[in-house]
C-alpha cells in the first residue's frame, strides 16, 4: 500500500509558459506553477490553465496542447511518464509551453478534451484487461456510473476509491511468493496457505518506452535533447510470469521484452555494453475518441505489434519507472503490483546509447 500510495500521490512541479505566438497584451502574462498528479493528463490541466491566460489570448477557438523544447506532448501518455521519458537528468519545476491555437494535426491526434482523455482511459483499460484475461468483458460490461466513479477516482487521485470499483470488476495484476522477500519483516507472517492462494501466475500489460541517442553522452544531463518522437520506439506487450519459474526479476521481464537488448551473460547493474536490439514498435496512432475496441485489435496490439525499427550496438544507461530507478533484481511481480498505472499498464522508460 505504501509503493501504490506512492504511486497516486505522485506529482510533477509544473513551470508553464504561454507560447510566444499567442501573447496578445503587454507585459506578456508570468508562467502558471501547477502540481500536475503523475497518473493525471496535461489536457485535464485545462480548467487551471484557461482561465489563467485568457485574458492575453487572440480571437479564436481554443485547442489546447502543450510542448517541451518545441516537442508536441503527446496527450495520451501519462504526465509523470513524460516527464520520466523527456527529462533523463530531472527538471523541476519542468517548464513546458501551453498552446490555444495551431494544433499539431500531424504530429497528435486529435483531442476534444476532457471526453478524448477519457476514451483514451477506458481504451487502455480494456486492452490490458484482454491481456490479462483473454478478453475485455470486465471492462465492457462495466455500468456507465462504475465508468463514472472509476474516472473520477482518477481526477480526484482517490486510490481507495480507484480499488473500489477496479475489485468489482475483477482488474487485478499478478503476485507470486517471492514478493514476501521484499516485505518488511513485520509483513513476513503470512501462512503457507495464504501463499499458495494468491495468484501466481499471469500477463502482466507493459508499455515501455525506448528513447535512443546516437550521440555519445557520459551523464544523463548531457543527453541530446529529443526533438522527434522518431527516436522514442513505443513497445506494447505482455509479459508472462509462469508458476514454475523461479523468483521472476525486473531483468528477467526486460529480457522478455527486449531480447536483442541482452547478452547472455550476468548482468549486475542498469549498464549494459555491447549489445543489440531491433524490432521496438512505436505507437499506433488508434482513434480513441470513441469507446469501442473490439477484442482482436487488442490481441494483435501485443501479438502482431507495428512501427519503428531500431538496431546498432546499444547501451542501456537508466531505467525509470513511476520516477524511480528500480534495482533490476527485484522481483516483477513486485513491481506490477505496486509501480502499476491505473489503465492497468506498467509504464517503462528505457535510456539507451545507440552505436552506429
Amino acid at each position: 500500500m505504501a509503493a501504490q500510495k506512492y504511486v497516486w500521490e505522485g506529482a510533477i512541479p509544473l513551470q508553464i509558459h504561454l507560447h510566444e505566438s499567442q501573447v496578445t497584451a503587454l507585459p506578456p502574462p508570468p508562467p502558471a506553477l501547477i502540481l500536475a498528479p503523475r497518473i493525471g493528463y496535461l489536457p485535464l490541466l485545462a480548467p487551471l490553465i484557461k482561465p489563467y491566460f485568457s485574458s492575453t489570448l487572440p480571437p479564436g477557438v481554443d485547442t489546447i496542447w502543450f510542448d517541451y523544447n518545441g516537442l508536441p506532448l503527446k496527450w495520451y501518455i501519462p504526465t509523470g511518464v513524460l516527464f520520466d521519458l523527456l527529462c533523463p537528468e530531472p527538471e523541476r519545476p519542468w517548464n513546458i509551453t501551453v498552446h490555444f491555437r495551431g494544433y499539431p494535426g500531424n504530429v497528435l491526434i486529435p483531442c476534444e478534451g476532457e471526453d478524448s482523455v477519457k476514451w483514451s482511459f477506458i481504451n487502455s483499460l480494456k486492452e490490458a484487461a484482454y491481456i490479462m484475461n483473454g478478453n475485455c468483458k470486465n471492462v465492457m460490461n462495466m455500468s456507465q456510473s462504475d465508468q463514472l466513479d472509476l474516472w473520477n477516482s482518477i481526477m480526484n487521485g482517490n486510490l481507495e476509491a480507484y480499488q473500489r470499483v477496479s475489485s468489482k470488476h475483477k482488474l487485478s495484476t499478478v503476485d507470486d511468493e517471492y514478493t514476501s522477500l521484499w516485505l518488511p519483516k513485520s509483513q513476513q507472517s503470512l501462512g503457507e496457505t495464504d501463499l499458495t492462494a494468491q495468484v501466481k501466475t499471469g500477463r502482466v500489460p507493459v508499455r515501455l518506452y525506448v528513447l535512443s541517442v546516437r550521440e555519445d553522452f557520459h551523464d544523463l544531463d548531457e543527453m541530446p535533447r529529443v526533438d522527434s518522437w522518431e527516436k522514442i520506439s513505443y513497445i506494447n506487450r505482455p509479459v508472462e510470469i509462469r508458476k514454475e519459474d523461479k523468483c521472476f526479476t525486473l531483468h528477467d521481464a526486460l529480457k522478455t521484452l527486449l531480447p536483442e537488448l541482452f547478452s547472455d551473460e550476468s548482468l549486475t547493474n542498469v549498464k549494459l555494453t555491447g549489445v543489440d536490439f531491433e524490432n521496438a514498435t512505436r505507437n499506433p496512432n488508434e482513434d480513441v475518441r470513441t469507446d469501442k475496441v473490439v477484442e482482436d485489435q487488442g490481441q494483435s496490439a501485443y501479438k502482431n505489434p507495428e512501427g519503428g525499427h531500431i538496431s546498432g550496438r546499444a547501451e542501456i544507461k537508466l531505467i525509470r519507472i513511476q520516477g524511480i530507478e528500480p534495482k533490476l533484481e527485484i522481483p516483477f511481480s513486485w513491481v506490477a503490483n505496486n509501480l502499476i498505472n491505473p489503465d492497468y499498464f506498467l509504464h517503462i522508460c528505457v535510456y539507451a546509447k545507440v552505436g552506429q
